[in-house]
């Protein structure tokens, strides 16, 4: 009897099929979280990962978000515009408050640590606060919002710029695309604090991070998709080769390890896939584009405060550096400086009113800017000693270096690397230094997703840092041990941790991550991320030891940990209580055993496990088999019995042994930095979609005040226009002249402001005025020729309806003299008529064997289409009187119509509003040229049914039966087994690509079906008389 399923069960499948067929045909998006730019690469079914442009079509976005302040001042609830990317860092000359760059180095750090205050002292202008629950760093908009607003949270701000790209993700995915799933780039130095932050900043935007990857390993991951690595169970070499990424926040080397692999596939198959592993990182968080730029910035600061005018008004540098605008403007132009000395020896910049209107120019060149970075040069190869010895490696082992990241195309950054790798041999430049982690991202995505189908590659990411954990034992003894090193991979089989605590108890999973002072407090810290609390743990040993008779010193508490694949966070997968205990055996066990049915403990094999039977003579083994944690208690019992073939000590006492497993109730929560209430997140989430409501708001009030701008304009053209004059009263001129000047004068004054529902109130009433005058205006244009269409259509109509009444009467008056004529001929015939005894039928051996009549060699003079009528009377036709009764109506109601209308048309003026309207006259030509083609279907389909009828009347008759067959079988060979094309016209040929034919097109394929008729019977003709002849011809022969 099949298990009964309950109704839960059934929901809980129905919403995972769906969810997951939801999931399953959306778009997925590879996300390339830099500091400095962000790019994302989309994956859709029809776009095969193709980089996400901005709105003004650049290939990545400057990662940085503003509020413009309001022009007059901020308002309690409303919100003002953002800009992103490069419109945002445009306002920051102007606002250098309310722009926001850079934001990816203070995620998940505290309020306090030395990142977030370097960060602060670089941007003097932003108002930095620490949050309130989670002391992270926020910041203050004094511009854009009241004092009361909320701060904004590094995560949040983080969260609108992801909303941007989701947008530009979904324009180009196309109308009703939706794009939630997104696979995001972290630095191989991001700990847990700082991934969970980006974790929330994409929730907050509504995207599902299906994984996180680290920088080099997206690199890598692209790397491997073009190329073919050694198999090592074929004896293959695998491949390490260096990413090194020089990007604006940091400096980053992870060394990669490249092979193949044979696997086991599908049922006795096995398959080759591709691997990538993490096998060595190293890192220099501060050391990158912006440090670089940061000396500049400084010298310029310097040289600034050392010029006469700048002494003269008593500048001081460090008043500068704490000036926002100045700092603004000069971060800006330090950027373009360094890139510019990327390819040129020197360079320069202008600054009008830098500091208390004071001017300053700046030159630089390349030698003195390699003089103040010769400190920031020997750092370079830190990180790639550091990886290599993680790693475990020489420079030697490497087969290639993977330069990444647009810091690394610094000219003294190359020598440094050449210095340290011996050489530019091994330095490759064949990779896409821009986009390389964002497609592999995007690889990534499409991987995980069941949407798409892509090469397979498995990757495996490093851990970076050393984790463990830490508790106490019942004695309040504090415990501690190390679980993973920095080389572990996430994802990896999870390990199984025994623990000797009998109570409940708390079990804190920690991570050995940096300090957060900086560099002046160097060192690691065990950064608590999960605690593992028990819950039933105490009454779960008592149920042992009282109802399985338990050792209290021979239970064990088991724990199955592992880092996930997907973040690096720890996953308990089974908690369980375990006890082995003996339990007498009786004689009916015994018997049951030894017909293999008292075995209730053996369990089914899980996949990948193998049966091993057990040798008569070897000693006693026992096999146990352990159930996976789960939220409830039920209790899993396993016996183990005797292999051996000699007699045993238990065997005589008839004892068995069995263990005892129970699951354990436990809570898992995250540790370290406060996470946020429901509540609060919820009231997040609310706030930026009432930004995004804002911002659409905005749009259209700015479409509709550009449409009533334009409006104006456009209508002081039509008052010096002709026809707009000659369609228009001088009354309607002056109204029209006075309320575009009054609308003039209040957009640009008390209109300014004005909300968008005013702009069209205001856009209504001017176009109240214009539109009845431009109708008169196109009407008088476009009806003259459509009122000479519907007449000839008329007319037309009119011609054909005659032909076919023609036709039908003709038909009719010949069928009539034609019935009158037989039924004298068969009165006269009848009265004729005597009776005749048929011949008995031959029925003899050579019965039928005579030769046929010899046919007739007279030849008679072909006859044309006059004597077939004469003799056949009239085609029959296709209508019938009803046929016609519809379009007949029609056009005598819209040939009334059209009179009337015409005559009260011809009464009024141009500046009268016309009665016979374009729009009329098009519906009713549509309705009779509608009316025709369904007519000319009717031809068809009686044409169609008639040929239907023929054939089946045809096939059904006797006598000549066998002969007609045996000539069709010739006709049929003669021309390939294939009919002609015109024996038939079928509906189809009147719906080409889904429209209907016109009148014309109707006539035309009307046309041809007659000519291809009249051609298949003269082929038709000629193949009889062929045949004829080839019977002449044997007949003679056989008379011969």
């Amino acid at each position: 009897m099949a298990p009964a399923r309950s109704p839960l069960r059934l929901l809980l499948c129905a919403v995972l099929f769906f969810s997951a067929h939801v999931f399953a045909v959306s778009a997925v998006l590879g996300i390339d979280l830099g500091t400095e730019y962000i790019k994302a690469a989309l994956v859709k079914p029809g776009i095969p990962l193709e980089i996400v442009l901005t709105k003004d079509s650049r290939r990545k976005e400057i990662s940085a978000v503003a509020f413009k302040p309001p022009p007059n001042g901020p308002k309690p609830g409303a919100y003002p515009e953002r800009l992103y990317g490069s419109d945002a860092m445009a306002l920051s000359g102007r606002f250098p408050g309310d722009v926001y760059p850079n934001l990816k180095a203070l995620l998940g750090l505290p309020a306090d640590s030395a990142e977030v205050k370097e960060y602060a002292a670089r941007h003097p202008a932003l108002q930095l606060v620490a949050h309130k629950l989670r002391k992270t760093a926020a910041f203050k908009s004094p511009g854009a919002f009241t004092p009361e607003e909320e701060a904004f949270m590094v995560e949040e701000l983080l969260a609108m710029e992801l909303q941007s790209i989701r947008g530009n993700a979904e324009a180009l995915a196309g109308p009703g695309s939706s794009v939630r799933s997104v696979v995001l780039t972290v630095p191989p130095f991001y700990t847990i604090e700082e991934k969970r932050a980006v974790e929330l900043a994409a929730d907050l935007a509504g995207l599902k991070v299906l994984s996180l990857i680290s920088d080099g390993l997206a690199v890598g991951l692209n790397y491997a998709t073009s190329r073919q690595f050694p198999n090592i169970n074929e004896g293959g070499k695998p491949e390490h080769h260096m990413v090194f990424d020089m990007g604006a926040g940091s400096t980053k080397a992870t060394v990669l390890k490249f092979q193949s692999k044979t696997v086991k596939d599908v049922g006795k198959f096995n398959k080759t896939v591709q691997e990538v592993l993490v096998v060595g990182s190293g890192w220099d968080r501060t050391l990158g584009g912006d440090a670089l730029n940061y000396l500049i910035v400084d010298d310029m600061v310097k040289q600034f405060a050392e010029s006469p005018k700048a002494q003269k008004a008593s500048v001081e540098a460090e008043k500068v550096k704490k000036h926002g605008r100045a700092m603004a403007k000069l971060t800006k132009e330090a950027e373009r400086l360094r890139h510019v000395l990327s390819a040129n020896q020197n360079t320069q910049a202008s600054f009008e009113g830098l500091y208390d209107d004071v001017d300053f120019k700046y030159k630089i060149t390349r030698a003195d800017f390699e003089e103040m970075a010769a400190n920031h040069a020997d750092r370079v190869g830190v990180a790639i000693r550091n990886a290599l010895n993680v790693a475990g490696l020489e420079i030697t082992d490497l087969d290639s270096v993977i330069l990444h990241g647009g810091a690394s195309r610094t000219p003294f950054v190359q020598k440094e690397l050449e210095k340290v790798l011996g050489g530019a041999d091994k330095i490759r430049t064949n990779v896409n230094s821009d986009e390389a982690a964002v497609f592999g991202a995007g690889f990534r995505a499409a991987e995980i997703s069941p949407s798409f189908r892509v090469k397979e590659i498995r990757v495996y990411e490093g851990a970076a840092y050393p984790a463990g954990m830490k508790w106490k034992t019942d004695d309040g003894k504090a415990k501690h041990q190390r679980l993973w090193t920095a080389t572990s991979h996430l994802g990896a089989p999870a390990k199984e941790v025994t623990f000797t605590n009998k109570e409940d108890f708390s079990v804190n999973f920690y991570q050995l991550a940096p300090s957060s002072g900086g560099a002046s407090a160097p060192g690691f810290t065990e950064a608590d991320t999960k605690v593992l609390t028990t819950a039933n743990l105490t009454a779960t040993v008592a149920e042992l030891m009282e109802k399985y008779k338990c050792e209290k010193s021979d239970i064990h508490f088991k724990v199955g940990v592992r880092l996930a694949s997907e973040n690096g966070e720890v996953d308990v997968i089974k908690a369980t209580v375990e006890c082995e205990t003996e339990e007498k055996e009786t004689l009916m066990d015994g018997v049951k055993n030894l017909f293999g049915f008292g075995k209730k403990d053996q369990q089914p094999l899980k996949d990948g496990e193998t049966y091993e039977e057990v040798d008569p003579s070897s000693a006693e083994s026992s096999s146990s088999t352990t159930t996976e944690s789960s939220s409830t208690s039920t209790t899993s019992i396993s016996s183990s019995t005797s292999a051996s073939a000699s007699p045993s000590a238990e065997a005589k006492t008839g004892t068995r042994k069995q263990l005892v497993v129970i699951p354990i109730k436990y809570t898992l929560e995250k540790a370290g930095i406060p996470q946020l209430p429901k509540a609060e997140l919820t009231a997040l989430k609310d706030r930026l979609k009432a930004f995004e409501a804002s911002d659409k708001a905005r749009r259209q009030r700015e479409e509709t005040l550009n449409q009533l701008e334009g409006f104006t304009y456009k209508i002081r053209d039509l008052l010096d226009n002709e026809a707009f004059i000659a369609a228009s009263t001088a009354e309607e001129r002056a109204t029209l002249e006075q309320k575009t000047s009054e609308t003039s004068d209040w957009l640009y004054g008390e209109g300014v402001d004005s909300s968008r529902e005013e702009l069209k109130a205001r856009l209504k009433e001017l176009q109240d005025i214009v539109n009845p005058i431009q109708r008169r205006i196109e009407e008088s244009a476009k009806r003259p020729e459509l009122v000479q269409g519907l007449k000839e259509a008329l007319n037309s109509t009119k011609t054909f309806l005659d032909g076919i009444r023609k036709g039908i009467q003709d038909y009719e008056a010949f069928q009539s003299s034609a019935s009158i004529a037989s039924s004298a001929s068969t009165a006269s015939t009848q009265t004729d008529t005597t009776t005749v005894t048929e011949a008995p039928t031959p029925s003899g051996d050579f019965d039928g064997l005579e030769d046929d009549e010899p046919a007739s060699s007279t030849t008679t003079k072909a006859r044309d289409m006059d004597d077939l009528v004469k003799e056949r009377g009239p085609v029959p036709p296709l209508y019938t009187r009803d046929d016609l009764k519809e379009i007949e109506e029609l056009s005598a109601s819209i040939s009334v119509w059209l009179e009337e209308k015409s005559v009260q048309q011809d009464k009024l003026g141009p500046t009268d509003d016309p009665v016979l309207l374009v729009k009329e006259l098009t519906e009713r030509r549509e309705k009779l040229d509608k009316a025709g083609v369904d007519l000319a279907m009717k031809s068809v389909r009686n044409f169609e049914k008639n040929q239907k009828k023929n054939k089946s009347n045809g096939g059904s008759g006797s006598g000549s039966g066998s002969k007609t067959k045996k000539n069709g079988k010739a006709t049929k060979a003669k021309s390939g087994g294939k009919k002609p094309d015109s024996s038939t016209f079928k509906m189809d040929d009147l719906k080409k690509d889904g429209k209907m034919p016109t009148e014309e097109e109707i006539a035309e394929m009307l046309k041809q079906y007659m000519d291809d008729q009249r051609v298949h019977q003269g082929e038709t003709k000629e193949e009889q008389q062929k045949e004829q002849k080839e019977e002449e011809e044997k007949r003679k022969h056989e008379e011969l």
